[in-house]
């Protein structure tokens, strides 16, 4: 008879059933408004989760993301936020924060992704949100090159949607490109 031991890290992961959504939107074509979609890319090219967290471009889905929304118990939203400041200017609404700002019809996306998080309350599960994203520099012209500035605040904002793993005890990994860089992150 063999058995099979599991480190720490895979069974605190395993015993973490919350399901975790890591979820970029925005539209590609529009330069900057394209910035969620681009970290998720990002995300998906060079990291490892573990079943429990999915990475999903949600485009400018809105609305139509509500099934994959309403399974979800914590939500990442990545994505452009205009609050009036600079270009570059990261951001982190939570809680009360997020319907004051997406309100502000920042773009057509976030309303239907407002709406659909206000339907989830229909499957009883609203997932608990958080929105990382980052004051954009052009959202208006047709380019599927985001604009340096912005560009160069992706790897922020990757920081930033994984100190919310740690937060919620997530382990994440490095894709294997000459060794494993495995990360392990504790509960609070």
């Amino acid at each position: 008879m063999r058995l099979d031991f599991v480190n720490f890290e895979q069974k605190r992961d395993m015993m973490n059933s919350e399901q975790i959504m890591i979820l970029g939107v925005g539209c590609s074509l529009l330069r900057d408004e394209g910035f969620g979609v681009h970290v998720v890319e990002k995300l998906m090219a060079e990291y490892d989760f573990p079943e429990n967290v999915s990475v999903i471009d949600g485009g400018v889905l809105g609305i139509n993301l509500l099934g994959a929304m309403s399974e979800a118990d914590h939500l990442i939203v990545i994505d452009v936020i205009r609050n009036n400041g600079k270009p570059g200017d990261l951001y982190r609404l939570a809680g009360d924060e997020i319907p004051a700002r997406i309100r502000a019809k920042n773009s057509l996306h976030q309303i239907d992704f407002l709406e659909a998080l206000t339907l989830c309350q229909v499957f009883d599960k609203v997932p608990e949100t958080v929105i990382i994203g980052v004051e954009p520099e052009d959202i208006t012209s047709y380019s599927i090159e985001m604009t340096p500035t912005i560009a160069e605040k992706m790897d922020a904002v990757i920081e930033m949607a994984f100190e919310e793993l740690k937060r919620l005890g997530v382990s994440y990994r490095k894709k294997d490109k000459g060794g494993p860089a495995h990360v392990s992150c504790h509960s609070v």
